[in-house]
């Protein structure tokens, strides 16, 4: 075992995918899919994807359990480990359910031959490293249900009078293929034999509603799943039954685009959303978005009405206890006011001051002014505050992106200035900015970014071309007041 340094686990030989948390004995047990990215065609891999696990208490440090659930092999229906679920049963004895796939293994289903999915499952005396497969359990898809589409099974038991349930990521064959998405519900006395039940949740909104997750919280019900077809994101819906009716809140999202597949644990009181901060392609801005990469958490906060806010995990905030207050040592430039936050009612004006870190946490307390169009923190920003990215909450909007400038040119003339693309589209979040104080938390860990906006709303993103350079602040059409801008470090 090795403790891992970083607050953002990425294992030596690859990248995490669908994160698959359990907690046992006061530890979370974050079991992981160990995507290695081989080059081979599907048809041509000699190996499958197993699950790895680290283990935490606290989401700062990561003990590094290595590959706990291995590939099946080539003939197996097990090739590919995929997406599912741990519980312990009342004898004590632990089992774990997953997602069996080999692109070996075809069945006629609409359009032509396609790679089955079955339900697998393997148990354990109490070793969450040692697990003992058990293949005579498999089950495909049951009628009605697609075929290439049924994974991820989430089990649980919403009372100690009523049977096991699994959930599935599945679709209905028949209806519209990107409204046919549904979350299935078998039913189990044994949790061996299973059968099906009335669907938790049928929106007919999706292509499907990955990685299913349901936990009680107080008075509150709450299912957790994430989507690619209408954006690519992880949302929650709330109900105050396990059965639903699952509403939801005004923001039913947990992050952006970039922070995908999260699951849930509790540890005490507190729960937690363990998810994957997508790479990019080439590992550059302009590259797009990959299926896997880093392992991120966010802590959920509970609201009255039952919806949820999202911020930096406690624990990960406390261990950046030394702190360096740079308000003082703000600089205008190209011609802003010499007080920071002031002169900018009629244009654009910023302030730079010193080297970012490359791990570190910023922390800027603001006073926004009311009529203020938009303001933010500069970030790996060069020395004139003109080349580096922005993290821009537009009051006016009641919105936060994320910005980098120069975004890019496709050419030398002025339409060809990407001008028409004013910020990452894909990194935009909603959030209440109301005139007044609000503050604005920025975790910088190598080429990881999570902005969280008053401790409520995430942003996370990669940040590949710069790997230095200052911080900054700006405003533009409006005023605001800094109170105070500081960079903590471990």
């Amino acid at each position: 075992m090795t403790v891992h340094p970083s607050t953002h686990f990425q294992p030596p030989n690859g990248f995490v995918g669908d994160v698959i948390p359990f907690e046992h004995e006061g530890t979370a047990w974050l079991f992981y899919l160990l995507d290695e990215r081989p080059d081979a065609p599907p048809l041509e891999r000699s190996t499958g994807m197993p699950w790895g696990a680290v283990t935490t208490t606290d989401f700062v440090d990561f003990e590094d359990r290595g590959v706990v659930l291995p590939s099946g092999g080539p003939e197996a229906s097990d090739f590919d480990c995929y997406t599912g679920s741990v519980v312990q049963d009342e004898t004590g004895a632990l089992h774990l359910f997953y997602t069996g796939h080999n692109p070996r293994i075809t069945i006629e289903a609409d359009g032509g031959p396609k790679d089955a999915q079955v339900v697998c499952h393997a148990t354990s005396d109490g070793d969450l490293t040692d697990w003992t497969k058990h293949p005579d359990w498999d089950f495909p898809a049951l009628a009605g249900y697609s075929p290439e589409d049924w994974r991820d099974p989430f089990v649980f038991r919403p009372a100690a009078d009523r049977p096991w349930q699994m959930l599935l990521a599945t679709r209905r064959r028949d209806d519209p293929y990107r409204r046919s998405g549904l979350v299935a519900r078998l039913e189990s006395d044994d949790l061996v034999r299973w059968r099906d039940a009335e669907p938790l949740w049928e929106p007919h909104r999706f292509i499907t509603q990955e990685c299913p997750d349901v936990f009680q919280w107080g008075e509150w019900w709450y299912l957790v799943y994430s989507e690619f077809s209408d954006a690519f994101c992880t949302r929650y819906r709330i109900a105050t039954s396990p059965d639903g009716p699952w509403l939801a809140p005004t923001d039913d999202t947990v992050d952006g685009r970039a922070f995908y597949a999260a699951k849930t644990v509790a540890l005490g009181d507190d729960r937690y959303f363990v998810g994957w901060i997508a790479t990019k392609d080439g590992h550059r801005d302009e590259g797009a978005w990959q299926w896997a990469g880093t392992m991120a958490t966010l802590q959920a906060h509970q609201r009255p009405d039952g919806s949820l806010r999202f911020d930096l995990p406690d624990a990960v905030q406390a261990a950046y206890r030394h702190e360096s207050d740079v308000t003082a040592q703000l600089e205008p430039v190209n011609g802003a006011d010499g007080t920071v936050g002031n002169g900018a009612t009629t244009r654009y004006a910023s302030w730079v001051g010193p080297e970012l870190p490359d791990e570190a946490l910023v922390v800027a307390d603001v006073v926004i002014e009311p009529g203020t169009a938009s303001l933010g923190l500069l970030l790996r920003t060069s020395d004139d505050g003109e080349e580096g990215y922005a993290l821009r909450l537009e009051p006016d909007r009641n919105r936060v992106v994320f910005d980098r400038w120069p975004r890019g040119s496709t050419g030398t003339e002025q339409w060809q200035i990407l001008g028409d693309v004013p910020h990452a589209v894909e990194l935009e979040r909603p959030v209440e900015l109301a005139p007044g104080a609000h503050r604005i938390q920025v975790h910088l860990d190598g080429d990881i970014c999570v902005a969280v906006i008053d401790g409520s709303v995430a942003l996370s993103t990669r940040l590949y071309d710069r790997r230095a350079g200052r911080l900054g602040l700006f405003t533009q059409d409006g005023a605001m007041t800094l109170q105070r801008l500081a960079i903590r470090t471990r």
